[in-house]
This record gives structure tokens, sequence and C-alpha cells, in this order.
């Protein structure tokens, strides 16, 4: 029988790993740019900027011809808080790894490049925004990804050597901050994206339960 591993910490990623709010997301951004004269969809979307923030989407719209408001991130933030209050849908396998790794005693960190506020709509219902309080990080304290600086800061805290740490990312981005902080990076592909992880040196899953294995054997 092989020997369950044990990690010293996982971190996870939360829109597109934790929780699906990237469809619905992706979905009010493009309404809205298309509105504002620069016709695109929300896969487009999607494609180039999972992983990313909202100014940055915002200013490459306005680079290619989209006439936002000043205030366009300030309107999408309330769409879509209003969007994910109304309920989001928890990855199948989620909650059986989260609960595996806290029997096996594993600290367990969120690393997000969303908003602390975002977050706490979409994980509240579950119940992941109270079992993880006090380990969930977001760009509004720390560096967005692909700065390693949330992953390296929950391995300060917890003692946790790279070579025994994941991250689990469903972006480029948020891959690259875990190859950047040299720990173990999982790509967790749902939307097709495998190549683009595969390229810059993820391990690549297609369910939580793969996830799982790969993590804990």
């Amino acid at each position: 029988m092989n020997k369950r591993k044990i990690p010293d910490l996982v971190v996870f990623d939360c829109d597109g790993v934790l929780v699906d709010t990237e469809g619905p997301m992706f979905d009010i951004f493009a309404a809205s740019i298309t509105a504002y004269g620069l016709p695109v969809t929300a896969h487009e979307l999607a494609t180039e900027f999972t992983g990313g923030t909202t100014p940055i989407m915002r200013d490459e719209a306005i680079r290619r011809g989209a006439a936002l408001p000043p205030n366009w991130v300030t309107l999408m933030n309330t769409e879509i808080h209003a969007r994910i209050a109304q309920g989001v849908y928890v990855f199948d396998g989620v909650l059986d790894l989260i609960t595996a790794l806290e029997d096996a005693s594993v600290p367990i960190y969120v690393a997000s490049n969303g908003t602390m506020k975002r977050m706490g709509l979409s994980l509240g219902p579950s119940g992941l925004w109270e079992r993880l309080a006090g380990r969930i990080m977001s760009r509004e304290t720390f560096a967005a990804k692909p700065d390693p600086a949330m992953i390296l800061h929950a391995m300060a805290e917890t003692g946790a050597q790279a070579s025994h740490t994941f991250m689990i990312d469903d972006s480029v981005s948020g891959c690259q901050a875990g190859i950047n902080a040299d720990v173990q990076t999982i790509g967790f592909a749902t939307e097709g994206q495998d190549t683009r992880l595969t390229a810059i040196g993820a391990r690549v899953a297609n369910s939580m339960a793969e996830v799982s294995r790969l993590i804990l054997g």
C-alpha cells in the first residue's frame, strides 16, 4: 500500500477553484463592455483575464476603444456582488478535500486576486468563509498574483517548506505565482485552459478528486 502523503501547506485560489464565480462575473463584464462600444464575449474575456483584476481589464478595454465611465470598476463590483449574493456553485469535491486536509492537520490558506467582500459573499453560504477565517488573503493586502507574496506569507506563517507546499489555481497568473514561490503548483483546468497552464510548468488537474490524489495520494 502506498504511504499517504501529508503536505506542509495547501493554498487555494478562490474564484474558479473553490467556487464557480468566473462564469457569472465574465457574463457581467462582457455585457457592460459591449454596451460601452467594444463587442466582446464572456469567453473571450475569460480566456484573457482569468486571474487578473478588474482595473487591468478596464484599462485594456479602454485601450481597445471601450468608452467606460470613470466609476466603471465600482459599478461592476456592485453588480457582481449582487449576483454572487444570489448564490454560486461550490466545485464538486472541494468540501471533501478541505475536510480531509483538516483531518490531517494540514494548514489551508486562500490566496485571491479578488476582494475580501466578494470572497465573503461567495464563500459564506458553504461555510468556507468561517472555516478558513484568518487564512484568507487578497490583493487588497498583498501584491496581486503572479507575485508570490501571498503564498510566501502563508509559508512563513506555517513554517512550510516549498517542496511540501501546494498551490491550486485556475489561472496563468495564479499558477505563475506558485511557480515563482517554487512550490508544487496544480492548474485546476475546468474551462479548457490545460495547455496554457501546462506551458508555464503547472501540473494540470481537471477535477477536485484529481487534485486530492495529487496532494494526498
